[in-house]
């Protein structure tokens, strides 16, 4: 018998009992179908992830930020800690520690490391429209998040100059919804000196921001020129010496990929913490894979099971074909032959589940991205929830092909052995 021949008779054989093989194959497909769900929605979110890494700036950068003494970490004591007013830096509202003049000196005084950008941290009290109407600033962004934000309209503010962007959602306090009508229009940003007393600065909306899922582009964002000029005014008011301080610092460094352990740890030395991207953002990575391989995980305990329903198929169908088979090797057809066909039989069950499993997670995955993206979560720029991996489909097709063969060896194990004289005996 040919290899043609085979699968003919095969797929034949596996349409004798519709019904038995339907509910076999549904099983195979409940498996597929959930780890190309699941597979594709790791793929999507770790793509958006991936996206905002490729937005959030250079892939050279370092965030500095003011991190525990060194010899503080590894002290397990409870006794109070003595007081080194060298060693003391300063601290923002809240008592949020923060960066000194003394410390940008020494992140730029570390090997490899090219630029230090200090960021100031600014609280404003209002934004006023042209038409006058003043609504309440919860928050600036920083200039830095700037590389990492999807624009609907304008262009990212220039650092020299006083410009600062819009979220979307501000739109309706410019009575439009379209970006492009706020583009050039000017702002009067409203907020407190250290006497407490109101001043204002003006800047030009250059650009309008879509948040994203990170938040970065959710509120109002200034140039660095701005941010600065803003933090200046709210120092001022006092005739005292305000020393300068900054919330955090990107460093760029110079073959990041060579140097990053040596700067992480001479910023360790100084008592400071560099992240870069990939470390802040390795973490929702991590929990997504993880998540991930759990849905995996319930997704093979039902492809175990089916496995099981191909056996128990399988075994019925070399019980009700044992005449069948004695006949077929009493006219001189092998052990590897019969073997080979309910091998075959096996495997086009999985290759059933695995198509029609496969297709219905593609088909969902795709469409419920589409409606959700373009419904509900239409504000989150560039979300992707669901991505069609090539390689995962073809693993997981793959997979189940071996789980259906591996299930079929038993069954086809016994038929190959029959005795043709005691098989075409059986009643």
């Amino acid at each position: 018998m040919r290899s043609v021949d085979v699968v003919k008779t095969a797929l034949g054989n596996t349409m004798r009992s519709k019904t038995r093989t339907f509910l076999t194959v549904i099983a195979i497909v409940i498996g597929a179908f959930t780890l190309t769900l699941t597979s594709g929605l790791g793929a999507g979110i770790n793509k958006y992830v991936d996206s905002m890494v490729a937005g959030f700036g250079e892939t050279d950068q370092i965030y500095v930020m003011p991190g525990a003494d060194p010899a503080q970490q590894m002290s397990t004591s409870s006794e109070p800690q003595e007081y080194d007013p060298e060693q003391s830096g300063a601290t923002g509202e809240f008592g949020m520690q923060m960066l000194t003049e003394d410390d940008i000196a020494t992140i730029q005084g570390i090997d490899s490391v090219t630029d230090v950008e200090p960021i100031v941290f600014v609280t404003a009290d209002y934004l006023q429209t042209e038409a006058g109407d003043q609504f309440v600033l919860d928050s600036l962004g920083f200039p830095s998040d700037g590389d990492s934000m999807e624009l609907s309209a304008g262009e990212l503010p220039d650092p020299e100059a006083s410009q600062i962007t819009v979220p979307e959602n501000w739109l309706p306090a410019f009575d439009t919804e379209d970006p492009n009508e706020v583009i050039g229009q000017t702002v009067i940003i409203g907020l407190k000196d250290l006497a407490q007393q109101e001043q204002t600065v003006e800047a030009q909306i250059v650009g309008v921001s879509e948040q994203a899922i990170s938040g970065v582009g959710g509120s109002p964002m200034p140039s660095s020129s701005l941010n600065q000029e803003l933090n200046e005014v709210q120092n001022s008011g006092l005739e005292v010496d305000q020393p300068q301080s900054y919330v955090q610092a990107v460093a760029t460094v110079e073959n990041l990929a060579e140097n990053e352990t040596a700067v992480k740890a001479a910023l360790m030395d100084e008592g400071l913490m560099g992240l870069t991207l990939e470390d802040q953002l390795g973490v929702i990575t991590g929990i997504i894979d993880t998540v991930t391989w759990v849905l995996n995980g319930f997704a093979l305990i039902a492809l175990l099971a089916a496995s099981f329903g191909i056996v128990n198929t399988l075994l019925m169908s070399v019980q009700e074909r044992t005449r069948e088979i004695g006949l077929m090797k009493a006219l001189g057809m092998g052990r590897g032959k019969v073997f080979g066909l309910f091998s075959t039989e096996a495997v086009l069950l999985g290759v059933m589940g695995s198509v029609i499993g496969v297709g219905l997670g593609v088909a969902i995955g795709v469409g419920g991205n589409a409606a959700l993206v373009n419904g509900p979560l239409s504000g989150v720029a560039g979300l992707s929830l669901f991505a069609v991996d090539p390689l995962s489909i073809l693993l997981i097709t793959a997979l189940i092909l071996v789980i259906a063969f591996l299930a079929g060896t038993m069954p086809a194990a016994r038929a190959a052995k029959k005795d043709p004289i005691e098989a075409l005996r059986y009643e």
